[in-house]
């Protein structure tokens, strides 16, 4: 019987091996490469059994199966690229707080936007042993991002996607019904040259903004039964200075519009300093008005009237999806793999009705 036992030894100093733990476990190897690999597939018991067999042969393929196998303290990967810093800061905040009310670690990467770069950050997050990762835009719709973590059979959750595929788990807001809502805020103070500044085409939610800006105008034109409202639009892509170039274009126009609506506050911040170096008033001269309620839209004068999107609670949700389906919660599946959160219209001072002259 000695010598059976010595040789066991040797090989777990050795290295044990994937068919040395599904032995132990009573499983398959398969069952074993589930496990490590983050799968949902496979039931309590036998994700314990498994769990148990890697701690006592310290089995350990690489450095994401040695973080499985502690059960708590998994290491989840966010990857950011997001242009807005505001953004990302508030989604910090909300992912770090959920992650240490999990006792989970969160390991960040940034990640630039062309494929190569995105390939190679994932990479790098795969390679500090995380079981899972959280996408926030412009990433959750990168086709490069998503495609390496598939092909590493990891569970990923996509935050503010504006139309996420059926089979991803997400947490998002209705961004087209909540541009819809602003527009109709905006129409209803009376004006009627509204102008849209359109986030950046790389993210769906973009077009969903558009889309309910468009939608709006269409709708006030019926109930007038009158010629609509004319579509004014620039391109944005969500940063400072794209709001700024889009705001010279559009207040250069004649007529020029009563009321901007911009995709994001950074760019809604744009606006007003822009309306400010002509020399208008804001909102007697110009209404402006934003999307995200970051922190930027309470700290700009005007404050910026916005939709709240709660990007700190979006953060945290994502997590918790995310630790879910880590530790194999059944919640992570069905009716909860995407979660629609309630947004906000947040009417501050930088919106009023136009002056009599600029109606008429």
């Amino acid at each position: 019987m000695s010598k059976p036992a010595r040789k066991t030894r040797s090989r777990v100093r050795g290295g044990a091996t994937i068919k040395d733990v599904a032995r132990r476990a009573g499983v398959s190897p398969m069952t074993v490469s589930r496990v490590v690999n983050g799968s949902d597939y496979v039931s309590e018991a036998t994700r314990r059994s498994v769990l148990r067999a890697v701690r006592d042969l310290r089995y350990s393929p690489n450095l994401a199966a040695r973080n499985l196998a502690s059960e708590r303290g998994e290491r989840l990967g966010l990857l950011y690229g997001n242009p807005s810093s505001a953004y990302l800061s508030e989604f910090l905040v909300g992912a770090l707080d959920a992650a240490t009310r999990h006792g989970v670690q969160l390991v960040l990467e940034k990640c630039e936007p062309t494929p190569v770069a995105s390939r190679r950050a994932v990479r790098r997050l795969l390679a500090g042993a995380v079981v899972g990762a959280v996408l926030p835009p412009p990433l959750c719709e990168s086709a490069a991002v998503r495609a390496e973590l598939h092909a590493a059979r990891l569970p990923v959750v996509t935050v503010a996607a504006g139309r996420p595929a059926a089979d991803t788990m997400c947490v998002r807001i209705d961004d087209y019904t909540a541009a819809l809502e602003m527009t109709r805020y905006l129409l209803s103070l009376g004006h009627e040259r509204v102008a849209f500044i359109k986030g950046h085409p790389n993210q769906s939610a973009s077009e969903e903004r558009w889309l309910g800006y468009a939608a709006a105008l269409e709708e006030a034109a019926r109930s007038r039964r009158g010629r609509q409202s004319p579509l004014q639009m620039e391109q944005g892509f969500f940063s400072f200075r794209s709001g700024l170039d889009a705001a010279r274009k559009l207040l250069a126009a004649d007529p020029a519009p009563t009321a901007i609506f911009a995709s994001n506050d950074d760019m809604a911040a744009a606006v007003i300093a822009e309306a400010h170096r002509r020399g208008l008033d804001v909102p007697r001269d110009l209404t402006v008005v934003g999307f995200d309620d970051t922190l930027i839209a309470s700290t700009i004068w005007p404050e910026l009237t916005t939709i709240q999107q709660p990007i700190a609670r979006m953060a945290t949700e994502a997590i918790d999806m995310l630790v879910a389906a880590v530790r194999g919660s059944r919640n992570a599946r069905g009716p909860e793999r995407h979660r629609l959160i309630p947004h906000t219209l947040i009417s501050r001072h930088s919106a009023a009705a136009p002056r009599l002259e600029q109606r008429a």
